[in-house]
């Protein structure tokens, strides 16, 4: 039944197999969720450079001793540490965000139309992929990225676990685990903003050349 609602739509339609429609909560976290990652990325990028404790130290010393005052080494480090540890103070409570969004997603899911699940639009990938009618590039590319997009959720599933686990450290048995926890969040933060620069390169790619219309449906939620 999915592959013959798929065919008509196919034959009925001129547009690209990416048109397709995005309902209002869809776009409203498609956007706010790209808002929230980006400040993720921003928090950790300065956190880990411009802020980094050890070489805002000497800076922190000759600040204070430029103004008549005098600071040790510790007292110095203490006050660079200070403004690193509200970046990742920062940071948490963006993941914060990040796991509510990812809780209302599935809110969305749920309560989405059976044509905008993702489910069934998986689904139609796999049915496209034995119709003659559809050029060989377009299966591969609709394919690719319908399991990005689950691949990609699964990456934001992972943080969103692990960074709680690092957020809640106190707790004895995450304690014991925090450096494995760490090391995880971290491998599946990169993935994920590989995946987020790749999907945007793609995007802008494919709004230019053959998929004109994709960028502005999700931010009206017209088909074109």
């Amino acid at each position: 039944m999915v592959e013959i609602t798929f065919k008509q739509y196919i034959l009925n339609s001129s547009n690209s197999l990416f048109n397709e429609n995005h309902s209002l909560a869809i776009r409203i976290w498609h956007w706010t969720f790209f808002a929230v990652i980006l400040s993720s990325l921003v928090t950790v990028l300065f956190a880990s450079t411009l802020f980094k404790t050890r070489p805002n130290i000497p800076m922190v010393q000759a600040q204070i001793e430029e103004n008549g005052g005098t600071v040790t080494h510790d007292q110095a480090k203490a006050v660079a540490h200070e403004y690193n540890d509200k970046l990742w103070d920062l940071h948490t409570w963006v993941g914060y965000g990040l796991c509510f969004l990812l809780f209302s997603r599935i809110i969305i899911e749920v309560s989405n139309s059976k044509e905008e699940k993702l489910k069934n639009k998986i689904k139609k990938a796999l049915a496209i992929s034995n119709m003659d009618l559809v050029e060989k590039n377009d299966k591969r590319h609709y394919l690719l990225a319908k399991y990005g997009y689950l691949f990609f959720y699964i990456i934001i599933l992972i943080m969103a676990i692990t960074g709680l686990g690092l957020a809640f450290e106190d707790v004895p048995f995450l304690k014991e685990i925090h450096r494995n926890i760490k090391q995880v969040h971290s491998f599946f933060q990169y993935l994920a903003y590989f995946y987020m620069l790749s999907h945007l390169i793609g995007v802008i790619r494919a709004d230019i050349t053959k998929n004109k219309g994709i960028v502005s449906q999700m931010i009206n939620g017209k088909k074109l």
